[in-house]
């Protein structure tokens, strides 16, 4: 898994024009059939549950909740798990989240969160982990569950994207 680069492997990174209204009531095609979703979150309060019952709407609509399984409510855990985590990065680290972006490849099986900010900083699993220590496990978590993540910068912008992909079960 890779923190560094800036887009995963295949990926040319965030597309302006996949961004649709924010919570729309069905998904919008994105490019090469992905679905995409997009909430502002700039300005709102209580973003971390916001973020999540979005996240959750969006699991529902792509048909990875219900879930059949116990591995499958497992993988909608962890993609809440990872929403929750970067928007409490944002928050904690960056003068808080401005958007937050679902995508769903057309087949539903990956799945990629995308959360914007105007921080400078740069999120990175604290080395060495330490399970007992309280904080810092953020990263870590995002690092364990996805198939990889990494921060995205627009040029002569203030900010970042972090974004991750996780995949489905089959």
């Amino acid at each position: 898994m890779s923190a560094t680069r800036p887009y995963s492997p295949g990926d040319r990174g965030p597309d302006p024009e996949a961004a649709v209204a924010d919570a729309p009531a069905h998904p919008a095609p994105g490019p090469a059939g992905r679905q995409v979703r997009k909430l502002s979150l700039e300005g709102a309060s209580a973003v971390v549950p916001l973020a999540r019952d979005f996240t959750r709407e969006a699991l529902h609509a792509w048909g990875w909740l219900p879930a059949a399984t116990a591995d499958r409510r497992a993988a909608a855990e962890d993609v809440l798990l990872v929403v929750s985590e970067l928007v409490t990065n944002a928050c904690l680290h960056a003068e808080g989240p401005d958007e937050l972006g679902l995508s769903c490849d057309s087949d539903r099986k990956v799945l990629r969160v995308e959360v914007s900010d105007r921080g400078a900083g740069q999120p990175a699993p604290r080395t060495p982990h330490r399970a007992g220590r309280p904080g810092g496990h953020g990263m870590f978590i995002v690092q364990r569950l996805c198939l990889d993540w990494g921060v995205v910068r627009n040029p002569g912008q203030t900010g970042k994207s972090v974004w991750a992909e996780l995949e489905a079960p089959s």
